[in-house]
């Protein structure tokens, strides 16, 4: 089964019946997927910028934007205009696909992973997930990358609170840490 079926027949009616919601649209839900690259001191770096575009193309499967920088900061060496980040929106079927797919290959992949700490889900319900290094993703061929990069993965949801949207994400799979 896949996620969205799972989140329709299983996880809903858990979250209906533990925070006694009486509507269903009040149900806490993953409502989109955001996946941030910032290229730091890079900026003038065509081939990285490149590099950097093609490998959230190849994780997300959508063309990522490029956030380009609204003031020049003679400190930082960037200029009005410089690209100074990548960033995707994932939604709809697309977004669960990589919920899913984040949740049973890419986590496991991640080097000394002991699961996830409950602090990075924030009061609105929010999860910000960040990666060292893109290479746990399985899309990311070792052989073909030059440089290595990290990236931010927010899975934002519409939980009114901190214990809604973390409920939510134990019920998605989401592996966190046990607690001593």
């Amino acid at each position: 089964m896949s996620l969205a079926t799972d989140y329709k027949k299983q996880v809903a009616p858990q979250l209906k019946t533990k925070f006694g919601y009486s509507n269903d649209m009040a149900v806490p839900r993953i409502t989109k997927v955001t996946v941030n690259v910032g290229v730091g001191r890079m900026t003038k770096d065509k081939q990285y910028i490149d590099a950097v575009v093609d490998g959230i193309r190849a994780i997300t499967g959508q063309k990522p934007m490029l956030a380009l920088s609204k003031k020049s900061i003679s400190a930082f060496k960037v200029r009005q205009g410089d690209v100074v980040g990548v960033t995707t929106v994932l939604r709809g079927q697309r977004m669960y696909d990589f919920v899913e797919k984040l949740v049973r290959i890419t986590l496991p992949r991640v080097r000394d992973f002991r699961g996830l700490d409950e602090k990075i889900v924030d009061q609105n319900g929010n999860m910000t997930i960040g990666f060292k290094e893109h290479t746990a993703f399985a899309e990311i061929v070792m052989d073909q990358i030059e440089k290595v990069h990290g990236l931010e993965v927010v899975l934002t949801t519409n939980a009114r609170n901190r214990e809604a949207g973390l409920e939510l994400f134990k019920l998605l799979g989401f592996p966190f840490k046990k607690e001593d």
